[in-house]
Order: structure tokens, then sequence, then C-alpha cells
């Protein structure tokens, strides 16, 4: 059973070296899980979709909600599928203040990347957009 769940949470630390040490995390142990997503980062705010099997989904969920790097965690969006949406990376980035800003005001009030204040539909329509457009990078 494959799953696909989107949250978002603050960073406690939001220098460079804290951002990739995420990610070199994520790239680490989510091949070993069937884990893949993407993760998007701007202001001090994560946005990531992974999907894998219900239970590792489940458990990294409950690991990113104790990680004392990450605050004010939300749960955004679950849902079963039937395939992979962001199945190429095993952590994509992207970087939102890389972006053209067009494509945060398609989704948003103001061009700034604002989970909290949009519905999960938005915000994975967002990832989706992101895809398509190649802003993702990191494809492992």
């Amino acid at each position: 059973m494959l799953v696909r769940l989107l949250y978002c949470s603050r960073a406690v630390d939001t220098s460079p070296q804290a951002i990739e040490s995420i990610l070199s995390q994520a790239r680490q142990h989510n091949p070993v899980s069937g884990i893949t997503g993407i993760l998007c980062y701007g202001g001090g705010i994560f946005l990531q979709a992974i999907e894998g099997g219900r239970m590792q989904v489940s458990e990294l969920f409950g690991f990113i909600q104790k990680d004392v790097r990450h605050k004010d965690v939300a749960l955004l969006h679950y849902e079963e599928i039937s395939e992979r949406r962001f199945g190429g990376w095993t952590m994509g980035q992207v970087n939102i203040s890389k972006l053209n800003q067009s494509i945060l005001l398609k989704y948003s009030e103001k061009p700034e990347l604002d989970p909290y204040g949009v519905s999960g539909k938005v915000s994975l329509a967002l990832l989706k957009d992101l895809m398509a457009t190649a802003a993702i990078c990191g494809r492992v």
C-alpha cells in the first residue's frame, strides 16, 4: 500500500549547513525504507512530500514530529496512491529563493512559501507545478 504525506514545519536552524544536513540524512536513509519525495525550503519554512509504504511513511512522519530541527510541524495532506508522483528523488530539493516568484503567487496571496495559509491540496498542486517546471534538483 503506497501513500503520500504532505507536511510543513518551521526550521529551528536556518543555516545552509542545517538544511544540507536534513537533505543528506534523508538521501541516506530513505532508499533503505523505500521512501521518495521532495523538500521545498524558503523563508525558514519546510514543505515536504514523502511517498512510500504506509508504515514507513507513518514512522518517518513520527520521527519528523519529534525532530528538534523542526517546530510547528503540521500535517497538510495524506492519501493512498496507486503510483508515486515523486518517485525519481530519494529527496529532491527546491530552493524557493531561486524560483520565479510568479509560481508562488499562482498559489497564494503573496509570492512567498506559506503552506500554513493554504490548503494541503494547494500545496500539493504547487509541488506538482514545481516538478513540471523542472524546479526540483537533487535527483538521485
